[in-house]
């Protein structure tokens, strides 16, 4: 079973084994959990796989356009 020391800002090194049986890149998002006495971490879904996970996903070009014009709308309520 392999160790790791925990450093002092906190942060905790996966060993490379580990890493590499379970597929594990950098930057990979986590979720860290307690459970009792022991911590639980495991990878999120990456969001682009949560593609369509609702129903029919629109084409990237129209939820870009309507995400700039929901930006534009809020901008205007906010800096009249």
């Amino acid at each position: 079973m392999p160790i790791t020391t925990l450093s002092a800002k906190g942060q905790v090194t996966l060993p490379a084994r580990l890493r590499k049986y379970l597929g594990m890149k950098p930057h990979d998002r986590l979720i860290v959990e307690a459970t009792g006495d022991a911590i639980v971490i495991r990878r999120t879904a990456d969001f682009f796989e949560l593609e369509g996970f609702l129903g029919k996903s629109l084409p990237a070009g129209e939820e870009r356009q309507r995400m700039l014009k929901a930006v534009a709308a809020r901008n205007k309520r906010t800096n009249p």
